[in-house]
C-alpha cells in the first residue's frame, strides 16, 4: 500500500517521543483505571495517540485516526470505524498493563480500514524497533530499522500436544471461564501475554498456533493482527463460523495458523461461542 511508510514512521516517532521515555518512569498519578482493575491507561497512551494523530493529520490529511483512548472518551467514534471511507484504527500502547508494570512486552497496533475492512496493518515493537506489516494484496513482512525484511509464514503444527495458544481466561466469567480453561488443558501450552500485538506477531512468525479474543473483540486489538496472520497463511473467523468483521461488537474471534488448527480449536472451545 502506497505511503504505508508514513504510518510506520508516525508510530516510531511517537514511541521515541512519548512511550520509551516513560517506560519504568511513570508516577502513580500517571496510571489510571478504565473499566476494571486490569484495564489501565497511562499518560503515555494518551500522549502517543495524540502524537500519531497529529503526525497523520499532516501526512495523511482528511484521514481520521480512531484510537482506543479516543473511543474511551467518546464511544460514538467506535461506529465510525464501520462508515469512514478510510481511517486509521490505533492502539497507541497494546499491553498497557505490562507497560505500566515495567514489563517490556508491549506494542503499537495500527490498521488502515476502508468502509470497515482492514486493508493494511502494522504491529510495531518499540523496544526492538521492528514491525510486522501486512496488506490485503501482499505477504506479511517482518521489517526493521536497518532495512532488513523477510516474508513470514504461519506454523505447520497440527498436533494439539505441540501447539501454543493464547486465551485470556480473565476476560470471561463463570461457566465460560471454566470451559475455556478446561479446553486449554488439551494443548501443549495455553497462556496469555497480556498483549495482542505480540501474540499475533508470534502466530504470524510461525511460533504459535492460535489466539482467542475476549467476548468483546475491540478492533484496535485485532484488526491489524488478524490481517497479518491471514496474509501469512492463517485464518480469522469468529467461533460461530462468521468471517472476521471489525464492526462486530460481540463474539469470540479465533485467529489460527491454518484451517486445520482453526477447526480443531473451534471445536474444543465451542462453549465460548454461546
Amino acid at each position: 500500500m502506497a505511503g504505508l511508510d508514513l504510518l510506520i514512521n508516525a508510530l516510531r516517532a511517537a514511541a521515541v517521543a512519548e512511550i520509551l521515555p516513560r517506560f519504568r518512569n511513570l508516577l502513580p498519578g500517571q496510571i489510571d483505571r478504565k473499566s476494571h482493575f486490569a484495564d489501565l491507561v497511562t499518560v503515555a497512551d494518551t500522549a502517543a495517540e495524540a502524537h500519531v494523530t497529529a503526525a497523520l493529520a499532516r501526512d495523511w490529511p482528511g484521514i481520521p485516526v480512531l484510537g482506543e483512548e479516543g473511543v474511551a472518551e467518546n464511544p460514538a467514534l467506535r461506529q465510525r470505524m464501520a462508515t469512514e471511507a478510510q481511517a486509521v484504527v490505533l492502539d497507541p500502547i497494546d499491553g498497557t498493563w505490562n507497560f505500566a508494570r515495567g514489563l517490556a512486552l508491549f506494542g503499537m497496533l495500527a490498521a488502515v480500514v476502508r468502509h470497515g475492512r482492514a486493508v493494511a496493518g502494522v504491529l510495531y515493537d518499540p523496544m526492538c524497533d521492528d514491525w510486522i506489516v501486512a496488506t490485503g494484496d501482499g505477504p506479511t513482512l517482518l521489517q526493521d530499522a536497518r532495512g532488513n525484511s523477510r516474508v513470514l509464514a504461519t506454523s505447520g503444527v497440527t498436533d494439539p500436544a505441540e501447539m501454543t495458544g493464547y486465551f485470556a481466561a480473565g476476560l470471561f466469567e463463570g461457566d465460560l471461564r471454566r470451559a475455556g480453561v478446561l479446553a486449554g488443558l488439551g494443548y501443549g501450552r495455553v497462556l496469555t501475554l497480556r498483549c495482542a500485538c505480540h501474540e499475533y506477531r508470534l502466530i504470524a512468525q510461525g511460533y504459535a498456533e492460535f489466539a482467542l479474543s475476549g467476548p468483546v473483540p475491540h478492533p484496535w486489538d485485532h484488526a491489524a493482527g488478524a490481517l497479518a496472520v491471514v496474509q501469512a497463511g492463517g485464518v480469522a473467523r469468529f467461533l460461530d463460523g462468521q468471517p472476521y468483521d471489525l464492526n462486530r461488537e460481540r463474539g469470540v474471534l479465533l485467529v489460527a495458523s491454518s484451517e486445520a488448527v482453526w477447526q480443531r480449536v473451534a471445536q474444543d472451545f465451542a462453549a465460548l461461542a454461546g
